[in-house]
């Protein structure tokens, strides 16, 4: 499994291109990596995909890959409706992969770092 890197506010260009540009180097030498980059024009935009709700919902599914929406609200103790709301705001936000009628969270952390 691999970490998660967002990147909020800042050069959110310049970033994006400097990652680019190191995957692209460690490929060429034959460099085994995984890694997923998000980033968030700013804290707020941030703070509205990773609410409190969602955080619970990355982390249970981090513990039981593949499970469906409905397993996943029953064992949340939430209404269907709102975690299926969630998932598919983290799913678009590309914290979540939808895979066989399931979801998965195939990485181990979140590490953010915020421009100042």
């Amino acid at each position: 499994m691999s970490d998660v890197k967002v990147t909020v506010g800042g050069r959110i260009e310049e970033d994006a291109a400097r990652a680019f540009t190191d995957a692209w180097r460690r490929a060429e030498v034959g460099e085994s990596f995984s890694e997923r980059r998000l980033s968030f024009e700013s804290w707020d935009a941030l703070s509205r995909v990773l609410t409190g709700k969602r955080m619970e919902v990355l982390r249970y599914v981090h513990r039981n890959p593949r499970t469906s929406i409905r397993a996943l609200a029953k064992a949340l103790g939430r209404d269907y409706s709102n975690v299926h709301a969630d998932v598919r705001a983290l799913t678009a936000a590309g914290l979540l992969d939808a895979v066989d009628g399931g979801v998965l969270a195939d990485y181990d952390a979140i590490e953010t770092r915020i421009a100042m």
